[in-house]
């Protein structure tokens, strides 16, 4: 077994076939990658679970923004992470954050509560909060086993430097996961600085849409993103960051 961890962020079950023929360890099962990623569908999660049997850790996070929830959003998570553990994901990916930039270790604690049983990862909430290593010291205190962050920079190579301090300073009681912005080519440049033991891709590819017809001057959402291109992973870039770790 590797004693490194490549888990690739998926939004599709054609991604997560990719990710798994890739090469990949688990996954990070998502909607909307292209916010960061929300909660995604149960049936997604079930359509997964036909194609294969990776590990799959199920992000939480009930919206776009911030990760300072009202207590309707607070509701939503628990439910979720009480179906997806009864439907049997391996993991769940949550972090909530106070007005102050601190982690919510009120609430948090009880998602965990709910989720036992489950891997907990702290997600990148981490990376906008007041002071990371008392949120890893908390993250640990409440049972959380990971950390994807990418060193409060908007890439982990940019990052680098807090990542190693983490990594350092977790002394293997938490894994920190080099996450954002991770390919094969980072993650070589990645581990000498931060001897990080855990990556976190998406390999993504952009896709041109089957539709040959396509209505000019009308956005579905975000105006500067193409309603006709599809974001998948690309199986040969998982396997080509496997290849490197397992180089290591």
């Amino acid at each position: 077994m590797s004693k490194f961890i490549l888990e690739v962020c998926v939004d599709s079950v054609e991604s997560a076939v990719a990710a798994a023929r890739g090469g990949a360890d688990r996954l990070e099962l998502c909607a909307n990658l292209i916010i960061g990623g929300t909660s995604p569908s149960p049936y997604l999660f079930q359509e997964i679970r036909k194609h294969t049997d990776i590990p799959i850790h199920v992000l939480l996070r009930p919206r776009f923004g911030d990760f300072c929830y009202t207590d309707a959003e607070f509701s939503i998570l628990k439910e979720e992470v009480s179906h997806f553990r009864n439907m049997g994901a391996e993991g769940a990916v949550i972090g909530i954050l106070t007005p102050d930039g601190s982690l919510d270790t009120k609430r948090l604690g009880e998602l965990a509560k709910l989720g036992e049983g489950m891997s907990l990862t702290l997600h990148r909430a981490f990376d906008v909060c007041r002071d990371p290593f008392a949120a890893m010291e908390q993250a640990m205190e409440l049972g959380f086993s990971t950390i994807l962050t990418s060193g409060q920079k908007n890439s982990a190579l940019e990052g680098a430097e807090l990542i190693k301090e983490l990594e350092e300073k977790s002394q293997g009681r938490i894994l920190i996961q080099a996450g954002s912005g991770v390919n094969a080519q980072v993650i070589q440049k990645l581990y000498p600085i931060t001897k990080a033991r855990a990556y976190h891709m998406s390999g993504k590819v952009t896709l041109d849409s089957n539709m040959r017809y396509r209505k000019a001057g009308v956005s579905m959402g975000i105006g500067s993103v193409s309603e006709y291109e599809i974001w998948r992973t690309d199986e040969e870039a998982v396997r080509k960051a496997r290849e490197v770790l397992e180089g290591l």
